[in-house]
């Protein structure tokens, strides 16, 4: 396992590499002049050039990009051309409000997801499954800023239980949480029914029934453990999603994090922030997708080998 992990690290160094330069090359297509938007829409010409030369932006690409990557293996990710703040600094600002946002999305949507999951999966066909694939259904499909939007306006506008955004207290989490995590509780609540009723169909299953078992031990230790599998990939998988993607949510709820810095970053052309925060959503993504393959191992053994 140990040797596993070494070369999937040493595997995630190309990876980003290639990455580097497809986000480079994206970022610097995007129409606009970051050093018009910079000079100001009143600046002359000669302003505007002086601000590009200041900027590095009358380089070549490629003289411009192996430059950003001499300062990225040294730890600079650069300078944000809008505040002129170290944009490690940008970054590290924002990061926590979106993970923590993040992490409570995950957590009640992999309860309830895989409650609801085990549920219809033990009660297949009967009202139980309808209405937790209901449930399942109207989660994936209501686009999530409708839904942010409706809580707003009524847990926050006619009932006053809960700020209407920002992060100041607990209970800004709340609202956004269940917006970010709905759609993730009901895939995850979709593959543990799918792949819990194949499990439950095994020769080991009817065997423990047939010594004994309790049901509860035979679903809940027995079976849930081996059709985890699939559900631990796409949760690792959402997991990404929602750490690198929650744009529209952060945007529905005024929320001060990587989203909305994202936003903020792709309007005023601000590359080097546009450049580091795609790089970091890359990484996530790898990284999650390493944890995942370990947790394959510790959960079946075979894997590994």
């Amino acid at each position: 396992m140990f040797r596993f992990i070494v070369k999937r690290l040493f595997g995630i160094i190309p990876t980003l590499l290639i990455v580097s330069i497809l986000v480079f090359l994206f970022v610097h297509m995007i129409p606009g002049d970051p050093a018009r938007l910079v000079a100001g829409p009143d600046a002359s010409y000669e302003d505007v050039e002086l601000v590009r030369q200041d900027l590095g932006l009358d380089k070549p690409l490629v003289t411009q990009y192996f430059t950003y990557m001499s300062g990225l293996f040294q730890g600079d990710l650069g300078t944000s051309m809008k505040t002129k703040r170290p944009v490690f600094d940008e970054i590290a600002d924002r990061f926590m409000p979106t993970f923590w946002l993040t992490i409570w999305s995950m957590v009640w949507a992999i309860i309830f997801g895989l409650l609801i999951g085990v549920i219809s999966a033990t009660k297949r066909n009967k009202w139980q499954d309808y209405t937790g694939m209901f449930t399942a259904v109207s989660g994936i499909s209501l686009p999530s800023f409708w839904l942010g939007l409706m809580l707003i306006q009524l847990f926050s506008v006619q009932l006053g239980w809960f700020p209407t955004g920002g992060n100041d207290s607990w209970t800004s989490y709340i609202l956004p949480s269940i917006t970010l995590g709905a759609g993730v509780a009901a895939v995850i609540a979709r593959f543990t029914r799918s792949s819990l009723m194949d499990i439950l169909r095994e020769d080991y299953i009817r065997t423990g029934r047939a010594k004994g078992l309790k049901e509860n031990i035979v679903v809940w230790k027995h079976a849930l453990k081996n059709a985890m599998i699939p559900v631990v990939t796409m949760t690792g998988l959402q997991f990404g999603f929602l750490l690198g993607g929650s744009i529209v949510v952060e945007t529905v709820f005024s929320w001060p994090g990587l989203g909305r810095l994202l936003i903020d970053s792709v309007s005023y052309r601000d590359y080097p922030v546009i450049q580091a925060e795609l790089l970091l959503f890359a990484f996530e993504f790898i990284l999650i997708n390493l944890i995942v393959d370990v947790l394959y191992g510790i959960m079946n053994p075979q894997i590994r080998y």
